[in-house]
């Protein structure tokens, strides 16, 4: 059964920041293990038709997540995660940036300074995703290069993918 959760998208500009929310129908381990393990990262984490696809992942503080965002026609777009800070089925916060598939940043797009928090409300779990960015420009930027549709997507996929 299709849940009708929808996402919640804000956009603060007077702190440079995207506030993004999303209920899901499954429990906070499961929703957790979604958003930090590789295998089920790739399972959801690009917007249709892309897919994502894990070089190397280590789940730490200080460690990282290095994915490829592979298109339908041959196109490859290139992303790292910097894990920060790790509290275990809680929140976790890093250093998003587009770069190559050999780590060297892409200077033409922002990065992104992301806190993701889980809550457990009864059976449910509920994902708030604070990204902040370095100016007002740069979130005008991402939000043209599709940032909204792209994770409401995302999302969208991570829901069907918890049902299953």
């Amino acid at each position: 059964m299709k849940s009708n959760f929808v996402t919640d998208f804000t956009v603060e500009t007077e702190t440079n920041s995207l506030r993004i929310k999303r209920e899901f129908a499954a429990g906070l381990s499961q929703v957790w293990d979604a958003w930090t393990k590789a295998e089920i990262l790739d399972k959801w984490w690009a917007p249709v038709p892309y897919k994502a696809k894990t070089k190397s992942q280590v789940f730490e503080p200080n460690g990282h997540w290095l994915y490829e965002m592979a298109g339908p026609n041959g196109e490859s777009h290139w992303g790292i995660m910097n894990y920060k800070e790790i509290n275990l089925h809680d929140n976790f916060s890093a250093i998003d940036s587009f770069c190559d598939e050999n780590v060297v940043p892409n200077p033409a797009f922002p990065s992104t300074d992301w806190k993701v928090t889980f809550t457990k409300s009864g059976g449910h779990t509920i994902v708030n995703i604070v990204s902040v960015y370095a100016s007002k420009e740069l979130i005008e930027q991402i939000l043209q290069m599709g940032m909204k549709e792209g994770m409401t997507m995302a999302l969208e996929q991570l829901d069907t993918l918890l049902e299953s």
